[in-house]
């Protein structure tokens, strides 16, 4: 077994197969009812894992965002388990996926079926790599993205395995901003007080 191989392994699971870091993390997320978007190992020991709320779950803060106290459960969970499971790293990071949350998997697109997307494929399609739209599931096997080319509405056809990245695109509302004039807000006039 490689130097690699030997450093990828957590130990062994119940039935004597050996696991990885990845899979020992995966199962801890999700048995604490969270979805895995993101593993990555980056420079200085820095081990940085990105949770998402799984849509219709019940969580102790109500909301459809990840919160500090989501960060703070699964951390500490992961501090355990990777502990016991002896897997080398010197820092951890739970983190929310953010407004621009990456799609990843099947399972990303399904549940972000509708909503509009940036996506970058690996090949270039007429030119191009980079597309933006709504995302929809085509016909049969694969994706669709929907968007407007000029007048007309155009689709784009892909399949995963033509997509390099994609990400939602962030949709920012500031509820109660709508239809106010900047710099004024309820009971100042033009910027002052009444």
């Amino acid at each position: 077994m490689s130097e690699a191989d030997t450093a990828d392994k957590a130990g062994a699971s119940g039935d004597g197969r050996r696991t990885s870091w990845r899979d020992t993390i995966e199962r801890t997320v999700a048995g604490l009812g969270y979805d895995l978007v993101d593993i990555e190992r980056v420079g200085r020991g820095l081990l940085r894992v990105t949770i998402d709320r799984i849509p219709g779950q019940a969580y102790p803060v109500e909301g459809e965002f990840i919160t500090v106290e989501d960060c703070e459960t699964v951390t500490r969970q992961l501090q355990y388990v990777l502990e016991v499971e002896n897997v080398d790293y010197e820092r951890l990071e739970v983190s929310s996926p953010g407004l621009d949350r990456p799609l990843r998997r099947a399972a990303d697109y399904e549940r972000f079926s509708g909503q509009e997307i940036e996506l970058t494929l690996r090949q270039p399609f007429q030119g191009r790599k980079h597309w933006k739209g709504v995302l929809n599931k085509a016909e049969g096997e694969g994706w669709c993205l929907v968007f407007q080319d000029g007048k007309a509405e155009q689709v784009l056809a892909f399949s995963l395995d033509e997509v390099r990245e994609s990400r939602l695109v962030p949709v920012v509302d500031f509820k109660g901003r709508r239809g106010r004039k900047a710099g004024t807000e309820p009971g100042v006039d033009g910027g002052l007080e009444r």
